[in-house]
């Protein structure tokens, strides 16, 4: 016994190609922190909050090269339960996170059982942070025989590269140094057998699904998350360009693939597409092929079902109509469905022009770099921005310098408003679209800027959400990290909210009236880099009131001449503005408040008038 327990963690985080321990350190993680110092591999990113330090993980696993995943450390009960909300959404998102947790020792754990003395951050209930880690797990172990830890470490790792979900490893304090046995081999994902059941289950899966495409006609297929989630890319771009199919994708799923591909048509998301997606997703198209796709009101926004014409195979099962084939795998399903369809019709077949039946392209997403720079020198530089002016400004800035930034959303509106962004570099695009945990964008910036060090991220947050995470701007400025983050604030609202509960509010004139619990202190956000930056560290900010404030801004970065160092530029928006994209909830409450119309009433003759009778 050579190496010591923390010293083997450590060892086997190094192995996976973790560059960076996202997190908070406490007296109990003290032993583990000091290991990682002590050789080369993971770096230790402290983060002001936990909160912070789940998402910088999160996002790490998402963007990094190599096997997605990453690691998180805290301490026990009030770290952990602070971190329990970043690793509840990467549970949800499928993104592989190692969450290390340090508890009190051995020790202090007998005398609680003897004479009931607690010691810090630990909880009556001796197994607290393991059962509520067991909810957003698929693998939890408390550590605390030094001999068994090798065996635990390695299952639990295994796990969650196996299963693409987080795993939780809860250390005593005086496990950490206590001798253990070496890493032994490289730990690798498992996948199961596939079994002559499954065989059988996916070969009718995919002969269900061509027979449905047989008898409607011109599929369209709508690339989800899971093509990101099981690196499914390079399989789904083959479906694509041999049998010529066009493809959407969902929000979460926006940029899996380059989005400069000719097949692509947009960014499907129900009533919250533009026209012309939806138009092409929902009438010319026949049939709706959901690859790694997940059916959330993210993804179908305003709808709540999909239908017989749909097909989508997702989360280890296959849907074709009202038919459900459990346990195909993802991957197989993809390859199995391209070679049956080109079997049955041949290569290319479905490459006819879906536009040709006179439906064209939005212009509103330019294609080329030089419609963008077009319509960005077009533009009318004067007067107020909206959040639709501001995406296309920033649509121009990404076709003016290619390759150099990652958008990063935040939920709401900015979400709503960066859907129809143009990506044109894969893994360009990164927003948490299911669990939407608000304040999400600024944490995962440290991992992105960290795990993609040559591309600058463009952030584009509320200012509701910003207040949740603005510490975060601290671990920006600390490792030199030069993210560009656009507080969008609409005179301090939550605008989301406000839009979901009454969007009578938002109607011209309104016929409902803010509600109180939506409006937000508001701060001066460009004044932060007086707080956060130093002389060595440098930051600042900047105030953007009109489209020519945002020009100037957009033209700054596009030529590299922005000051060095995080930027924070406080967008100000009027606060009855709002995507376009979410203009269908608008206009349901103006249908809703609409009087109805009078039903047609059928002529009705007068009937013969009768003379009174004596007595009646």
């Amino acid at each position: 016994m050579s190496t010591t327990v923390a010293r083997y963690l450590a060892q086997r985080l190094g192995e996976l190609g973790i560059g960076h321990v996202f997190g908070v350190p406490g007296n109990h993680l003290g032993p583990f922190l000091t290991a990682l110092a002590e050789r080369p591999g993971p770096t230790w990113v402290g983060t002001p909050t936990e909160v912070g330090a789940g998402y910088a993980a999160d996002a790490y696993a998402r963007v990094r090269g190599g096997p997605r995943v990453a690691a998180a450390a805290c301490t026990y009960g009030v770290g952990a339960f602070n971190l329990l909300n970043p690793i509840g959404g990467a549970y949800v998102e499928y993104v592989p996170i190692i969450a290390i947790n340090a508890s009190p020792t051995y020790e202090q754990w007998l005398n609680y059982q003897a004479v009931g003395l607690l010691t810090s951050h630990m909880s009556q209930r001796r197994e607290s942070n393991l059962d509520v880690y067991r909810q957003v797990t698929v693998d939890a172990q408390v550590i605390g025989n030094p001999g068994l830890a090798p065996v635990q470490v390695d299952s639990a790792i295994v796990a969650c590269l196996s299963e693409r979900r987080p795993v939780y490893l809860e250390v005593m304090e005086d496990v950490w140094r206590a001798p253990c046995d070496e890493p032994r081999g490289l730990l690798v994902a498992r996948r199961r057998p596939v079994t002559a059941r499954n065989e059988t289950m996916l070969d009718r899966a995919v002969t269900d699904a061509v027979a449905l495409v047989e008898r409607l006609g011109t599929p369209i297929l709508w690339a989800g998350e899971e093509v990101d989630r099981f690196d499914l890319a390079d399989p789904f771009l083959d479906l694509v360009e041999s049998t010529g199919i066009r493809f959407c994708t969902t929000i979460g799923g926006k940029a899996v693939v380059s989005e400069d591909h000719e097949a692509f048509v947009g960014v499907y998301n129900g009533k919250a597409s533009t026209k012309t997606v939806y138009e092409i997703f929902q009438n010319v198209a026949k049939v709706r092929i959901g690859i790694g796709s997940w059916s959330t009101s993210k993804n179908l926004g305003g709808e709540k079902s999909i239908g017989p014409d749909w097909i989508v195979a997702a989360r280890e099962g296959v849907s074709v109509g009202a038919s459900y084939y459990p346990d195909v795998r993802l991957e197989e399903f993809v390859k199995a469905l391209r070679a049956r369809l080109l079997e049955r019709f041949g290569p290319g077949y479905f490459a006819a022009d879906y536009f040709a039946r006179g439906h064209e392209l939005d212009t509103a997403v330019p294609r080329s770099r030089e419609a963008h720079l077009a319509r960005q020198r077009s533009a009318e530089q004067v007067g107020p921005v909206t959040y639709d002016a501001l995406f296309r400004a920033v649509n121009a800035l990404l076709a003016a310098a290619p390759g150099r930034f990652t958008v990063v959303s935040d939920a709401g509106f900015a979400l709503l408003g960066s859907m129809g962004l143009h990506i044109a570099e894969q893994d360009g695009y990164l927003a948490q679209n299911s669990w939407l945990s608000i304040g999400y964008s600024v944490g995962a910036t440290t991992g992105v800027a960290l795990a993609k060090p040559d591309r600058r991220p463009l952030v584009f947050v509320g200012d509701g959400s910003f207040q949740e995470t603005v510490q975060e701007l601290s671990t920006h400025v600390r490792h030199g990290l030069a993210p560009v983050i656009f507080v969008l604030d609409n005179e301090g609202f939550y605008g989301i909210e406000q839009m979901l509960v009454a969007p009578g509010y938002y109607r011209e004139p309104p016929t409902q009236e803010e509600d109180y619990y939506n409006v937000l202190h508001r701060w001066r956000y460009s004044a932060l880099p007086a707080v956060f930056g130093t002389d060595e560290a440098p930051m600042s900010g900047v105030e953007v009131r009109t489209l020519a404030d945002l020009d100037a801004v957009l033209t700054g970065l596009a030529d590299d001449t922005a000051a060095g160092g995080p930027l924070v530029v406080h967008v100000h928006l009027s606060r009855r503005d709002y995507p376009e994209a979410i203009g269908y909830q608008v206009e349901a409450a103006v249908k809703a408040l609409a009087p109805a119309p009078r039903a047609a009433v059928d002529r009705v003759e007068p009937a013969e008038r009768l003379e009174p009778v004596a007595g009646t």
